[in-house]
């Protein structure tokens, strides 16, 4: 699917915010990566650049291509710099009232037909439009991570989301390439639902001994067909971002399959997160989020 070219912005320059910011850049969108902390955005950006010389030295990609997504990608530290938005998409800390001000501080900066976006996958999408003047523009698109390597976003109106946001969010997802799947506006929404406590057996059963981080892995993926073992995968999405997302579906729905195993609090107390640090469950010369 193709469509005019628009320019967007993405809040936060971590891996769920460098990981979309990829994607956006590469479906042909002026990209607006923006973070208060310029040492996180230049290393967003670094992700970014990143993905598109692996992609490059992989064969993936060819170099026009990927010079051209680069040019369309530019980091900004201040909100006014967003003006020009035509989509917004937040992927900051999961905090409610962080996100809540953005989208209210962004409602005198861009204009009221901007789309927003948040990239929640443990809060009230409502909860969080109701920050904004006009929640009828705030939709719930959950990039499921690597945002840049997995194709599903799962998309959540909040209670007062318009139609003309719905459409509007899914031809624009539909731009990006992406796959679509909507859902509630619930807690942990379908994948995480399924996800978080399966990622908690599989670590419960690492720690009792049931098997190796290598044998478990190849278990899922020979048997189950799964692309990535469910080790390599909370590797690439970083230990501590499942810690965070786990305890917080935790907090929420009191079920303690999604209350992470004592190993996960080892390994961030360690600075073991993954693939970001050089060292999770497995060790990585190669640190670029999305390498493969």
């Amino acid at each position: 699917m193709t469509t005019t070219p628009k320019t967007v912005a993405v809040l936060g320059a971590g891996t769920m915010g460098s990981g979309i910011a990829t994607v956006i850049a590469r479906g042909g969108h002026r990209t607006l990566l923006f973070d208060v902390d310029e040492d996180g955005l230049s290393r967003g950006i670094a992700t970014v650049h990143g993905f598109f010389d692996k992609s490059v030295s992989l064969g993936k990609l060819d170099a026009a291509t990927a010079e051209n997504a680069k040019s369309r990608l530019v980091g900004v530290t201040a909100l006014s710099d967003l003006a020009s938005a035509e989509v917004v998409v937040e992927a900051v800390y999961e905090d409610l009232a962080l996100k809540k001000d953005l989208f209210g501080r962004l409602d005198d900066i861009v204009s009221p037909s901007t789309l927003f976006h948040t990239n929640t996958s443990t809060l009230s999408v409502t909860g969080i439009a109701s920050g904004s003047r006009l929640p009828e523009r705030v939709v719930g698109t959950h990039y499921c991570n690597p945002a840049p390597l997995m194709k599903l976003v799962e998309v959540a109106h909040g209670r007062h989301t318009a139609d003309w946001a719905h459409k509007a969010t899914l031809d624009f997802l539909g731009s990006v390439g992406k796959t679509t799947v909507v859902t509630k506006d619930r807690p942990g929404f379908i994948v995480n639902r399924f996800l978080i406590p399966w990622e908690n057996r599989c670590i419960a059963a690492l720690e009792s001994g049931l098997g190796t981080k290598e044998s478990i892995d190849t278990a899922v993926t020979g048997a189950l067909g799964h692309p990535m073992g469910p080790f390599r995968l909370l590797d690439v999405v970083g230990l501590d971002i499942h810690q965070q997302v786990a305890t917080r579906l935790y907090e929420q729905l009191r079920d303690p399959r999604f209350f992470p195993p004592p190993m996960v609090e080892r390994m961030v107390a360690a600075g073991d997160l993954g693939r970001k640090t050089g060292r999770g469950f497995y060790t990585y010369d190669d640190t670029r989020l999305f390498g493969s």
